[in-house]
C-alpha cells in the first residue's frame, strides 16, 4: 500500500535509506514526488535533480537542507533514530496491511539485526520463534499475533512522542503570549 502524502513518503524513504534499505533513486523519486504534489522549497528542486547514480555525499548535501526546510527529519546513515524510524515505518506497513506479520519479523531481523536498536529486538527475536516453530507449542498464528501485537506497540510508542510534542509546544506557545491587561 503506497502512503499518499508525498512529504511521508519523502520520510519514509530517507530512513529507509539512511540505514542502506532504501535507494538514492528512491530518495530522488519521492522528491519528486513531492515537487509534482505541490511542495516546494529550493533545496528540494535540487535534490529532485540529483542522479540516482550520484554519490552518496551529493545526496547527502541536499537532503539535510531540504528536510530541514520540509520540517522533516533527517537520519544520518547507520544512526539509531534511523533505525527506530525504519522500524516503525515497517510497523505501519503491517498494520495497514502492506507486509504480512513473518515478513515485518524477518525483515527486522535482516535490517537491523540482534545488535541494533533495541526498539526492534522483540520482532528479531519473533522472527527467530518463526524458525523454530517445529520445536515449539506455539503455532504460526500465534506468532504472528504477537508480531501484530509488537507493531501496534511500536507504533503506538510514536503517536504518545508525536501528542507529547504537541502538547508541549502548545504549552510553550501559550505560555509565551503576553497576558492581556499586562501593561508594566
Amino acid at each position: 500500500m503506497p502512503v499518499d502524502d508525498p512529504l511521508t513518503r519523502l520520510q519514509d524513504a530517507t530512513a529507509l535509506w539512511s540505514i542502506h534499505r532504501g535507494t538514492t533513486a528512491e530518495v530522488i523519486e519521492a522528491a519528486c514526488d513531492c515537487l509534482v504534489a505541490g511542495v516546494d522549497s529550493p533545496s528540494l528542486r535540487i535534490l529532485a535533480g540529483v542522479s540516482p547514480s550520484a554519490g552518496i555525499q551529493d545526496l547527502v548535501r541536499w537532503l539535510e537542507p531540504t528536510l530541514d526546510e520540509l520540517g522533516l527529519a533527517y537520519f544520518p546513515q547507520g544512526s539509531r533514530v534511523g533505525e527506530d524510524a525504519a522500524v516503525r515505518i515497517m510497523a505501519t506497513r503491517l498494520l495497514a496491511g502492506a507486509l504480512i506479520p513473518r515478513e515485518l519479523a524477518r525483515w527486522a531481523h535482516s535490517a537491523i539485526g540482534h545488535d541494533g536498536t533495541p526498539l526492534a529486538e522483540e520482532l528479531v527475536l519473533l522472527d527467530d520463534d518463526y524458525d523454530t516453530l517445529e520445536y515449539g507449542e506455539e503455532t504460526e498464528t500465534d506468532i504472528d499475533a504477537r508480531v501484530l501485537a509488537e507493531a501496534r506497540r511500536v507504533t503506538a510508542a510514536e503517536d504518545h512522542r508525536r501528542r507529547s510534542q504537541t502538547q508541549q509546544s502548545s504549552q510553550t506557545t501559550r505560555s509565551a503570549a503576553p497576558l492581556s491587561g499586562d501593561h508594566s
